[in-house]
């Protein structure tokens, strides 16, 4: 038997994952615009027919072809089996529900595969931790399909993509809510909010095509919201840190996550030391 490459099952991974997030884009867009049934589940949050329609799409294409891998996301029950996996599908079937009800073009598809990695060496705690090794994310509106892979780079439509430079909150554009501008004090710093996005993803991944400097997330994100765009910034050059200063891990028993920023290397520092003076 051949030695398992990790760098091919990526590659092979995000062969699916592209195909999976283009067919998945367009179930969703056979609804987009056409007043789809909506439900609210817990927390006020809505789900409309085409977020279903598109989930069970993905789980069928997805986990057809790799029936062994976990499965976690916003539109399926969850199964703690996922916490056994050594790679698993980490999938949002419209991130962005909102806007795609309202009509906006602002949503995207989002699927990821997450692997476990196991530390080793001194200071280890012996425990796991889960980063993304493929990821795809797609706005079928504007047939924007962003690709990356652990190790290979982030791109796209083809074109390799890298962060914005800035070293300084000064003009720096970011994609943040109101209120969380004028909490951070950004404004006073010099930053300049830019549109905010609704769509958590699509705004991770415009800081890693280097369209805006940085995003910020409110807490209580979800490993689904995150995954695909956590691998896109740091193929792109940037960090997606949490406001300890690390690196999100994935796949836990709950799987949602406190305040976080994504970014270029440079600027990490200044926003870190904003969201700590705000806590």
């Amino acid at each position: 038997m051949p030695d398992f490459d990790p760098q091919t099952q990526n590659r092979q991974d995000l062969d699916l994952l592209e195909t999976a997030a283009r067919t998945a884009g367009a179930v969703a867009m056979s609804y987009f615009r056409k007043d789809p049934q909506v439900w609210m589940k817990e927390g006020d949050s809505p789900v409309t027919e085409a977020d279903l329609a598109a989930n069970q799409h993905l789980l069928d294409v997805l986990r057809g072809a790799r029936p062994d891998y976990g499965w976690l996301s916003e539109e399926s029950e969850d199964n703690e089996d996922r916490l056994t996996a050594d790679r698993l599908f980490v999938v949002d079937p419209i991130d962005g529900t909102r806007g795609f009800m309202a009509g906006s073009e602002d949503w995207t598809i989002s699927v990821a595969v997450v692997e476990r990695q196991n530390e080793a060496g001194a200071g280890s705690t012996g425990q796991a931790s889960w980063r993304p090794s493929s990821a795809a994310l797609y706005n079928p509106c504007r047939d924007e399909m962003y690709l990356a892979e652990a190790g290979g780079g982030a791109f796209l439509n083809g074109a390799k993509m890298a962060v914005a430079d800035e070293s300084s909150l000064s003009k720096a554009q970011i994609s943040i809510s109101k209120p969380m501008y004028r909490d951070l004090d950004l404004e006073q710093l010099g930053a300049v909010r830019t549109r905010y996005i609704p769509s958590l993803a699509y705004r991770l991944a415009l800081v890693a095509s280097g369209s805006v400097s940085a995003a910020i997330a409110k807490p209580n994100a979800h490993d689904w919201d995150l995954a695909a765009a956590d691998l896109l910034v740091h193929e792109a050059g940037g960090l997606l840190w949490d406001e300890t200063g690390a690196p999100i891990s994935y796949n836990s028993r709950k799987p949602r996550h406190g305040i976080l920023f994504a970014s270029g290397n440079l600027l990490g520092k200044p926003l870190l030391a904003s969201i700590r003076n705000w806590q």
